[in-house]
């Protein structure tokens, strides 16, 4: 009897784990940073939390499954709450991306000691996901982590027209995967996070 099928079925579950994990992951430190900032709107939106039903964003979820780069639903916050408004853009923008390559790092460590095949299945695909999760949302493409993060050295009226132009964003994005630009430029990226991971594991 042909069993390969089952590989495949392993391979889709390892994948829906990860994936689930660092979207929700990469959310609950944007939350959980604007918390420690002084704002609680995601909090008391239960939004601070890893439980992945609250961050599911359904096509941007197929995204991560197709081209191993997605998006999640946005975290809400409001500056206008921070205890100092420029650290707190910092911090919030950089905690999604720092939570996910935080979890990398475990995940790589775990497999890199584990002797059972169906963790190191699993830990490798948390691995690459929570990678690829930092630097897509590295880009500085609104409203990704990598703009909100650059917006905070900018003039306001730059930040609030491109925010203007920000529904489009994700066209963009389509366009620049159809295009195949999107992996050239994201690779370079992914290939750094992922040795910057390893440093820590080796």
């Amino acid at each position: 009897m042909n069993l390969s099928f089952l590989n495949s079925i392993a391979d889709f579950l390892s994948s829906a784990i990860a994936i689930l994990f660092a979207i929700s992951i990469h959310e609950f430190g944007h939350a959980f940073v604007a918390h420690l900032n002084g704002d609680d709107t995601a909090k008391n939106m239960g939004r601070m939390t890893i439980n992945p039903i609250h961050h599911i964003d359904i096509l941007g979820m197929l995204m991560m499954f197709i081209v191993r780069f997605g998006w999640a639903k946005p975290v809400p916050v409001n500056p206008y709450n921070y205890k100092n408004e420029k650290l707190g853009n910092i911090t919030v923008s950089l905690a999604g991306i720092f939570m996910n390559l935080v979890s990398a790092i475990v995940f790589a460590l775990i497999n890199k000691y584990s002797n059972t095949e169906s963790i190191s299945l699993v830990s490798s695909s948390l691995v690459i996901y929570n990678v690829a999760f930092a630097a897509f949302n590295i880009l500085p493409i609104p409203p990704l982590d990598g703009w909100s993060f650059i917006s905070t050295f900018l003039p306001t009226d730059i930040v609030n027209k491109m925010y203007e132009y920000s529904r489009f964003s994700f066209i963009f994005i389509f366009i620049l995967i159809a295009t195949n630009t999107l992996g050239k430029v994201l690779y370079p990226i992914y290939n750094v996070f992922l040795k910057l991971v390893y440093l820590f594991v080796w």
